[in-house]
């Protein structure tokens, strides 16, 4: 037996009709296809459901076995989608009544329902595949899915967006410090904001960005601290920059010679890193503060804002030996006494945890 399979990967017909999928048999699938004509005449699935139709018929007056049914997916996503066909498809095999080996022919509108072919393979073997097209559009929907699966996947988009967008910008680039007249501005301006489209296609910005705003947003209305913890770390840091370039200034004015690399690199370390130790101190007492109230708190959670402090006072020491504001022996100090608290409070909460769970096992086994 051919089972002529008619496939709406998206669910048009269930979502504009109502009507209850699969749909099996000649009759109820003339009268999905006339329900979803009246509904939206202008819907491709339409042409579809008409073409299974038509095979059917053909199929039919030559006395072959041949049955017909509409198969859908969901909106959710080619994933979901081809896992609720492959579905529908079982329900279809398990309600046609024959003996015979049932043979599919699956009728599509285009390259986006036939992605899901390999999923209906994996169930019925495939005799063909029939495309139905607008004659009016014949490759529209078709190149229209190629582009936009180019957009969609990282690794094409990567390979062919970002080399573009370098290109677009060659132009513009090639134009600073030049006088132009204004078509050749135009043009320029032009070039640049399109192959600063396609590079940030190309590296996904887009998905990030709404990723990072989704993220934010959720943060805000559950109420967590992270977010204002990680706003007030920004401004930490940015003062601490400002701090750190104010004593580079200094130390510049006051050498008698040229400064060298390490001494710019300690300079801007010793006129930053208070704040950036209070930048890092306040993002860990955030993220802790919401582990607590998730209820997900551990103890070595409470090492951070020490290790913080300990890292701080040790690159403050070795900042300042090298600018010659302290002697040696502070370094060696300020070294032994980080090391000593970052070690001191790993063990104080490594002990604090093991107390803790030794407690809960014997309550429990109370």
């Amino acid at each position: 037996m051919l089972l002529v399979l008619c496939v709406d990967l998206d669910d048009d017909l269930g979502r504009k009709t109502g009507f209850s999928t699969p749909v099996i048999g000649r009759d109820p699938v003339e009268e999905a296809a006339v329900a979803l004509a009246t509904a939206d005449p202008e819907d491709s699935d339409v042409n579809v459901i008409f073409q299974g139709l038509h095979v059917y018929d053909d199929l039919a007056a030559r006395d072959e076995s041949v049955e017909v049914a509409v198969v859908t997916g969901n909106e959710e996503g080619d994933v979901s989608a081809n896992r609720e066909v492959g579905d529908e498809v079982d329900t279809v095999l398990a309600n046609i009544s024959t003996s015979e080996d049932v043979t599919a022919l699956v009728v599509t509108d285009g390259a986006q329902d036939e992605s899901v072919i390999p999923v209906i393979r994996s169930r019925v073997p495939i005799d063909g595949v029939r495309r139905v097209v607008v004659r009016q559009a014949q490759n529209l929907e078709s190149m229209y899915y190629t582009i936009k699966q180019v957009l969609d996947d990282p690794e094409t988009r990567g390979t062919i967006l970002i080399p573009l967008g370098i290109v677009l910008l060659i132009y513009p680039l090639a134009l600073v410090g030049t006088l132009v007249d204004f078509p050749g501005l135009v043009l320029g301006t032009t070039s640049a904001l399109l192959g600063l489209y396609l590079i940030s296609r190309g590296l996904g910005l887009g998905e990030r960005l709404d990723a990072a705003v989704e993220r934010a947003r959720r943060s805000l209305y559950a109420g967590r601290m992270t977010l204002i913890a990680y706003v007030v770390a920004a401004a930490l840091l940015a003062l601490g920059g400002v701090s750190g370039m104010n004593a580079l200034e200094q130390f510049e004015a006051s050498a008698n010679g040229p400064v060298g690399a390490p001494t710019i690199l300690a300079a801007l370390v010793y006129g930053s890193i208070q704040w950036f130790a209070a930048a890092g101190i306040t993002t860990s007492l955030g993220q802790i503060t919401d582990e607590y109230i998730a209820g997900t708190l551990e103890w070595r959670y409470l090492n951070a804002p020490f290790y913080v402090v300990a890292m701080a006072i040790v690159l403050h020491a070795v900042s300042a030996f090298f600018l010659d504001e302290v002697s040696i022996a502070y370094l060696a100090t300020a070294l032994t006494g980080g090391t000593l608290l970052g070690i001191a409070s790993t063990l104080a909460f490594a002990v604090a945890e093991s107390r803790l769970s030794d407690g809960t096992r014997q309550a429990e086994g109370a």
